[in-house]
């Protein structure tokens, strides 16, 4: 796959091995089977498939984002770049403004050339950001390794974040090996059904298990250097569900016994209802505190012990006890 260095375990991009992978990356656009969608059109020409995304990115904002775990703002601030549109469509998306921006041009949207965007990558180093995270990337990957090439060889040398929903190929995934230093991914659902219904990808938990298989082969346990920064590794999200706990129990077991004990796993607390939810009754509501609770001890139960978890008294505020 191409020359790899490191030193203490932070990967030392190549821009070589970039450039030559956006290259193959950019052949994929022509008949774009870039995600688990595969599409077909051609995006080289500005067809557009189910992402809503043509030849050029639109990122719809970018700077330094203090609301990441712990290890990615490490006091200073991940370098968050939200890319416009998305290939899943999660009724419940909290972030259904951006991932619909596609459709629907938002005056502060802007589509950028990849010297452009890697200007932007260049921009949050300087700022001072612990990292560049790439916010839902998935549809995007050739773009970005074009532009990672440009700014690797003007001086980008903090770690690169992947920070997508899990429905990733494998075949994308791949041509980032060595470029990537930190993957998160979401774990959503681990039933086809729940898929089906709520994210429009019944086919969801398969891609999902073998993307995150992919990107701890790439990666391995997340590690963090003397000051708790994250360097490299896998960070997993996992968004407690109302009524789901049983996905929860599915989710962490896998983690656990399919990728590595040593998994670093967000249990999220923030699902509220928003964009469609309210036309499905069963996540018409908050987590309740218990719920919260028997997820973060399905993790413990699976034999997961590196998780970031939430205080509940918030949970407990809201609920009145």
């Amino acid at each position: 796959m191409g020359k790899r260095g490191k030193t203490d375990n932070f990967i030392l991009h190549d821009q070589a091995v970039i450039r030559e992978r956006s290259a193959l990356a950019a052949d994929i656009l022509e008949y774009c089977r870039l995600c688990p969608r595969k599409c077909g059109v051609n995006r080289l020409s500005g067809q557009v498939g189910f992402c809503g995304i043509g030849s050029r990115v639109r990122v719809f904002s970018y700077g330094p984002h203090f609301g990441e775990e712990k290890a990615l703002v490490a006091g200073q601030g991940s370098g968050a770049i939200f890319f416009s549109g998305c290939n899943l469509q999660c009724v419940f998306c909290q972030n259904h403004e951006i991932s619909m921006a596609s459709r629907h041009r938002r005056e502060k949207e802007q589509e950028l050339g990849y010297r452009e965007l890697a200007a932007i990558m260049l921009d949050l180093q300087q700022q001072g950001c612990a990292n560049i995270n790439l916010v839902t990337p998935t549809h995007v990957v050739p773009q970005i390794l074009a532009a990672l090439a440009e700014a690797v060889g003007m001086g980008l040398n903090i770690p690169i974040v992947y920070n997508s929903s899990g429905y990733d190929c494998v075949e994308s995934l791949r041509l980032l090996d060595g470029i990537i230093d930190i993957y998160l991914p979401d774990c959503k659902f681990f039933s086809r059904e729940k898929a089906a219904r709520f994210l429009q990808a019944k086919d969801y938990p398969q891609v999902m298990r073998k993307a995150v298989a992919e990107m701890h082969r790439q990666v391995g346990d997340l590690v963090c250097d003397a000051q708790g920064r994250a360097v490299r590794g896998l960070l997993v999200r996992h968004l407690v569900m109302p009524g789901m706990v049983g996905e929860t129990e599915k989710t962490m077991r896998f983690l656990a016994e399919k990728i590595s004990c040593e998994t670093f796993v967000n249990v999220m607390d923030q699902y509220h209802p928003c964009h469609r939810a309210r036309e499905f009754s069963e996540i018409n509501r908050m987590i309740a505190p218990y719920e919260y609770s028997q997820a973060v001890q399905a993790a413990r139960e699976a034999g997961l012990h590196r998780f970031e978890q939430r205080d509940i008294s918030r949970l407990l505020a809201i609920f009145g006890r």
